[in-house]
């Protein structure tokens, strides 16, 4: 694989890590009564193939629950 495709892989991973946790972070602290957040976070792949889409699609579906003990509570 290329260092470019490398490259833009972690940039978008990092880009995504970190609005993941300032959304998750503001919703806990929006709503203190949630002790248990059940997520669930999911790569697709967008491209427009026209007629010939890979025979497997991109697809990785990622489900946990992220525990709260009331954000800034600590």
């Amino acid at each position: 694989m290329e260092d470019t495709a490398r490259r833009d892989i972690r940039r978008l991973l990092k880009t995504f890590g970190i609005q993941a946790d300032e959304a998750l972070t503001a919703h806990l602290e929006r709503h203190p009564q949630i002790r248990a957040l059940q997520v669930r976070i999911v790569l697709e792949d967008l491209t427009d193939y026209g007629g010939s889409p890979p025979a497997e699609a991109l697809r990785v579906e990622i489900e946990d629950i992220i525990h709260s003990q009331g954000i800034g509570q600590e």
